[in-house]
């Protein structure tokens, strides 16, 4: 293979990897729920597909683009003082960074974490960006050309 092929495998590894949903629509999963009861708590295990058969969670349309999860309560403390939520924000950090931070809502101490895309309030998970994708691609090009 010459580098003319490599080049093209790298374009079309590029377009595959490319978050398809980042421009148009991005959604929040929705949900409320209390102590050990209800399907909203962490760790969060369902999916896109997997929310249709579960009641009490949805995936709604989020114009802002920012999910949230709230987790009010004590660590800890009896299940029914904690409850987790997740949700649809109105605009997120002024910065426009993804963070978790300890702060007031709604007059209570809660945990709080916003985050920008698709679903993304789904709990802490590892996600590759499509650029460590690319770099990785690339980087292996080059080590096959070597050879």
């Amino acid at each position: 293979m010459n580098n003319r092929h490599y080049w093209k495998i790298l374009v079309l590894l590029i377009a595959l990897t490319l978050p398809m949903t980042n421009g148009i629509l991005r959604r929040c999963y929705q949900c409320r729920s209390r102590g050990e009861l209800g399907s909203c708590k962490d760790p969060f295990k369902y999916n896109s597909t997997a929310v249709e058969m579960e009641h009490g969670l949805t995936h709604v349309p989020c114009a802002s683009g920012w999910c949230g999860k709230v987790i009010e309560g004590i660590d800890g403390a009896d299940d029914f003082d904690q409850a987790t939520q997740r949700m649809c924000v109105q605009r997120g950090p002024s910065d426009s960074e993804d963070r978790c931070a300890n702060t007031i809502y709604n007059h209570k101490k809660v945990f709080m974490c916003f985050c920008q895309g698709d679903l993304c309030n789904s709990g802490p998970r590892m996600q590759n960006s499509w650029l460590t994708t690319v770099a990785a691609t690339t980087f292996a090009l080059i080590i096959m050309s070597l050879r």
